[in-house]
Parts: structure tokens; sequence; C-alpha cells
């Protein structure tokens, strides 16, 4: 079992108390590395989260709001408090998820650039006078918190989904009911931990309630009191949600699944363009919403492009990410690992070829996935038509330009996307052309606190970073003043 000073509660946090389930249920938290249960948590029955939506409505303040500078305290507190409990954080992380200590680690320092920008630009959101006097009155415009939010996230990211959503909730003035994935409810615990120890927020401006999405779920889909859902997940759970809002007409900030195109032309600078990919695709073990899924390459460097690819991924190392020195470390699950390879085998029946990696029946029983690369993949393959969410690279020719955005643009889904190019033209027209929120050029990067990052088409609605994320928890209220 896991010991740490962060984890002396493994309990639910509602009304500024650690609460424990009424009725003492529990679940198992696992480390993927070694299969084995570190942890029992909570489980969180659908009167608790009701008690932590009250307890979030009593700390809400709209006609005596918490004023700008409290609010800046709260966010720096966090801020500092995480990078003073950067490698503890980050161990926990490691050990519920699997991906590699350093990573883990590097996670930390992200979520808390979050709050970092937040409080440094949380100014934004104070009141301003328009210079205008239409109708001969004084216009001034107020951002009012939305009220109490719930904040749902997924696994892959456990302190860097959150981080994103409770920085700018807090930025607001919104209490917030936080529902962590039950694959890593230890790194939320965590968090709560150092907000409870550094802290000076009110009771009920943070809860946690852990344990079933359907139970958890429906409680705050169903309260008036819960007026905004941030989630970040899956696009069929997204879109369970907007129906299950819709009559009361909550507020929906949704971060959803993705299918990146990763375009590599004939003109770029391939051995960036593979250091870039493998930083890319290989974070978290490819369990990411915002990694290449499909690569297409043009096809007159594609043979040099993938002989440059399988160097680089036969040299990485997978193994227990606690150790430090992997580049990869287990997929999440047995679910995770079986789609992986079921993707890996399709590829391999409808005629792709295996450029590094293992063949399915040449794979272990444990969760670690070997890096993999198939070539000549097309639109039929399971893995063109769906996220892999594990580190498989699939790699498509293409001839043109044209041919390569409406390729890039053939799925539902529209998160990331990547472009290398020397040609700065064709960089802004492709760009253009894509339908994703997020289109890197000549870099594998993904979000950053400073901007905004975001979904089109069914990969989700808002935005997240950047002044664009800090007014999503706000609603702008006009109050005309007569002479």
């Amino acid at each position: 079992m896991i010991e740490s000073p962060l984890l002396e509660k493994l309990t639910g946090y509602i009304g500024g108390r650690w609460t424990d389930n009424e009725h003492g249920n529990t679940f198992d938290v696992y480390n993927p590395a070694t299969g084995k249960v570190i942890a029992q948590v909570a489980s969180m029955s659908e009167d608790e989260v009701n008690a932590a939506i009250a307890s979030g409505k009593s700390a809400l303040r709209l006609t005596s709001p918490y004023s700008i500078e409290t609010r800046r305290k709260w966010l720096e507190d966090i801020r500092d408090a995480l990078k003073a409990n950067k490698e503890e954080v980050g161990r926990i992380l490691c050990m519920e998820h699997g991906k590699p200590l350093h990573e883990a680690q590097g996670e930390v320092d992200y979520a808390a650039g979050f709050f970092d920008y937040c409080s440094k630009h949380i100014q934004a959101l104070d009141a301003h006078t328009i210079p205008e006097k239409p109708k001969d009155c004084t216009w001034t415009v107020h951002y009012r918190p939305i009220g109490v939010a719930g904040l749902i996230t997924p696994w892959n990211f456990p302190i860097g989904m959150i981080a994103k959503k409770l920085s700018a909730a807090l930025a607001a003035g919104c209490p917030s009911v936080i529902k962590p994935a039950s694959e890593t409810p230890l790194t939320m615990i965590a968090l709560f931990s150092l907000m409870d120890k550094h802290t000076d927020m009110p009771d009920g401006m943070v809860n946690l309630v852990m344990g079933k999405a359907s139970v958890i779920g429906k409680a705050l889909c169903e309260s008036p009191d819960v007026p905004m859902l941030s989630f970040t997940g899956s696009t069929e759970v997204g879109r369970k949600l907007i129906v299950d809002t819709a009559e009361q007409v909550k507020k929906l900030a949704l971060e959803l699944g993705g299918n990146a195109p990763f375009i590599v032309f004939d003109d770029a600078d391939l051995d960036a363009a593979a250091d870039n990919l493998i930083a890319n695709k290989f974070r978290g073990g490819g369990q990411t919403c915002v990694c290449a899924n499909r690569i297409f390459v043009h096809e007159k460097v594609a043979d040099a492009f993938g002989e440059k690819l399988a160097a680089r991924v036969n040299k990485m190392t997978v193994g227990d990410g606690i150790n430090g020195d992997v580049d990869i470390g287990p997929l999440i699950n047995q679910a995770g690992y079986d789609k992986v390879k079921r993707h890996v085998q399709d590829a391999l029946e409808k005629g792709a070829t295996l450029v590094a990696g293992k063949k399915p029946e040449e794979l272990g029983n444990d969760l670690f996935f070997p890096p993999t690369v198939v070539h000549g993949v097309n639109r039929d393959m399971c893995c063109y038509q769906e996220e892999t969410f594990g580190p498989l690279v699939p790699m498509a020719l293409f001839r043109t330009e044209e041919e390569v955005i409406e390729a890039g643009n053939d799925t539902e889904f529209g998160l990331a996307s990547y472009v290398f190019t020397n040609d700065a033209e064709r960089a802004q027209r492709v760009a253009a052309g894509l339908r994703f929120g997020h289109c890197g050029w000549n870099t594998g990067t993904g979000p950053t606190p400073e901007a905004p990052f975001g979904g089109m088409k069914a990969s989700g609605i808002g935005r997240e970073g950047g002044l664009e994320g800090l007014f999503e928890f706000v609603e702008a209220q006009t109050v005309p003043r007569g002479f």
C-alpha cells in the first residue's frame, strides 16, 4: 500500500472537512506497473455529493464577492504548494498512473503554471466601464461567478487537468465539486491535502467526491444548484452530458476526444519532425488526447522518415515509471492495452507493415506495450478511424497539399493537429484548412497555460488556458446607470 504524508486521509473533502462514506464503502486503486492494490479510497454516495453541492452553494458570494486580491492569494498559495511538493505529488501520480517519474513531476510543474497564469491575469475579471455612453447612461460590465461548478477530470493527467479547471474557477470566485477518475484519485487527494494545509479558502470553496461516475454525474447533472459542468473525457460521455443537462440549460465546458493528424511535407526537417513525433506521441504512453494518432508523410520522404523514426523508437525503454530511467510506463488498464493490441492486429491484417515494435502474438501478459510503428495505413483501419490512446504510430502516405488537408479533416474530431514544413505560406494555408483547435507548426507541443486550448467539431466546447479560459467560469452582467 502507498504511504505518503499527503495521503493521511483517503476520503472525500466536503465543507472544509475530510468526509468518509457513511457506510464505509471504498474502491481499490491499482498501480498499473505491478497490478497491485496501493490504496482503498472512499466511494461517495449521492447524499454526500448533494452535501458537497450544498457546501459549495454556501461558499458562493454574489452580493459581497471575494475580492480579486483574495482570489489571487488562493491561486498563488496553491501554485507555491505544488512547486514545493513537486517530487512527492509526482511520485504519487507515477504510482497510480504509471507514467515515468520525471514526466509525472513535470506534470506537477505544468499544473502549477495554470494557477500562476490565472493569478497574474486575474485583473482581467475586474469590472470595467465602457467609454461610450449610449442612451445617456454609463455602462459598467461586471464578471459574476457562474456559481457552483462541477469539475470532472480524466485519469491521463491527474493533476494537469484539474489545474486547468480549478485555477479558472477560483479566479472567477466559483466554488467547485470535483470528481477525479477512479483510476487516479490519489493525486487529487494529495492536492486537497495541500489546499487544506496551505490555503485559507472558505469552507465549501473546494469539495472532493470520488466513486461511481453514474452516481456522482447524476447528482451534478440533476442539481439546479450546479449551473456549470466542466468535463474532460470521451466524446461519448460528453454527448450524454449534453442530453442530461439540456432541461436545465447548464453551461458546459467540454474537452473531448481527438484523432490528431501529424503531417510531414517533403521539405520538412525530418530529424526535427521525428524528434517532435517521439516527444508528442509517447508522452504518457500515448494516452493523451493531443498525441498524434494519424501520421501523414509525403511519399517522397516516407522511407527516410520511417527509418529515422524506427531508429528512435528502437532505442526507447519500457518499464515501471517509478524507476525514473524509462521512456514509457504501462498502459492504465487491460481495456486500454487490448485496444492498442486490436489496432495493431487490425492494421497488419489489412495490409500495413510492421516497422518497429512487436507483432501481437509476441506480446507479454502485463500492461507494458512496446512502442510500435506501422506503415501503409489507410482509412479502412481501426487506427485511422478511432483514437488509439496508446504507443502506436500509424503512418500513411500523401501526395498533395489538398489531399492531406482533406485526409486530416476526415474525422469527426478536431482537437489537435501538427504540420511540419519549411514553407511558411504552405503552413499558414494548411493550418487554416485544418479544423482543429490546436495546430502546431514545426512543433509537436501541446497546451500551455498561457494560450487557449480546446476542440472544434466533436472534440468539445469552450477553452482552457489563456484569457479565454479565464472567462469560462464567469457571466457578464451589464449595468447601465442613468444620469
